[in-house]
């Protein structure tokens, strides 16, 4: 039996024993995850290029143009929000037409935003969280999506979760997303107590043992974090499936830094070339998503800001040594 370790330890084996004994027999699956295009581009030593939304959000567009959007401005792929997602459903239309419209326009989904609490040390709260990841990856997949961002939002500001029940957690909704083919990512925050380092957000996926479990980066959290890009490098192919593309600015302490803040990748102080190298060295090519908050590109047209992106992306990407 493993030792107490506190806050960051294990005090049961419940999670890794049996776990680990399914994740193991299972890891060779875990490889063949991806589409064809995906395999296509990581034999050719490329990135697939994704818009996550929140680019454009401040234009307000429904989830049909946004598509319309990502597909007109060149990309491979989308990463909606689910807020944008469900209202599609209230207003009457079908989630098959929306996946038709993306296939249609040669996109694929490779992930979607939310924010439901499963990782709550309130019961109640968990429980809600629960199902409605549920309710979200059962709509992500209707429209083919392949995964699902797993923040630990819900927590109230210094909380914190302890390993083995933040492990039990994310492989109760891994189990869940293995039920309806979507896989949820568990995502870092800076500033979390309980997710707010690389190396938190990792340690709970290896403990799950569930061999789908991925860890969901971001530029400009991992420097908010004060964690460096080079413990990357200890991930492997299928650790990281879909990251997220931005930059932040010099001359402001990183503690000071917000959301809106964030600017295109190559336009800020952040090491954008030097981390796709380093996603090139161990073997992955995670889809590239581009993810800003900034209220000066919310002010320019949606497409005009989206091909903007997108220059920039494939710019960091040559710079890397790959193609795009």
């Amino acid at each position: 039996m493993r030792p107490a370790m506190g806050k960051l330890g294990i005090h049961s084996e419940k999670v890794s024993r049996r776990a680990w004994l399914g994740g193991v027999a299972a890891a060779g699956a875990a490889l063949a995850v991806g589409s064809a295009a995906e395999e296509r581009a990581a034999a050719a030593g490329t990135f697939r290029f994704c818009l996550n939304t929140a680019t454009i959000r401040g234009q307000k567009l429904p989830i049909e143009k946004e598509v319309e959007v990502a597909a007109k401005a060149g990309y491979d792929a989308i990463e909606p929000w689910m807020d944008r997602l469900h209202d599609y459903v209230r207003r009457g239309n079908s989630p098959a037409d929306l996946r038709k419209r993306i296939e249609d326009l040669g996109l694929t989904v490779e992930s979607a935003i939310g924010f439901p609490s499963w990782l709550a040390n309130d019961p109640s709260r968990r429980a809600a969280g629960v199902e409605r990841m549920k309710q979200d990856m059962d709509l992500l997949a209707r429209i083919g999506g392949k995964r699902v961002a797993a923040p630990p939002a819900g927590l109230p500001r210094g909380e914190t979760v302890e390993l083995n029940a933040a492990a039990e957690r994310y492989l109760k909704i891994l189990e869940i997303g293995d039920s309806l083919g979507v896989i949820p990512q568990i995502e870092m925050w800076a500033g979390s107590a309980a997710l707010g380092r690389v190396s938190a957000a990792v340690a709970v996926a290896i403990e799950t043992g569930h061999p789908k479990a991925c860890f969901l980066g971001d530029l400009f959290h991992i420097y908010r974090a004060g964690c460096d890009v080079d413990g990357l490098r200890l991930l492997g192919p299928c650790a990281v499936q879909v990251f997220h593309m931005n930059d932040y600015p010099g001359g402001k302490l990183r503690e000071q830094l917000r959301d809106g803040d964030r600017v295109m990748p190559g336009d800020g102080a952040g090491p954008t070339a030097e981390t796709l190298r380093i996603f090139i060295q161990i073997g992955a090519r995670p889809a590239l998503s581009l993810e800003l908050f900034n209220r000066s590109y919310w002010q320019r047209d949606a497409l005009e800001t989206a091909r903007i992106g997108l220059r920039k992306l494939k710019a960091c990407a040559a710079a890397a040594g790959a193609g795009g």
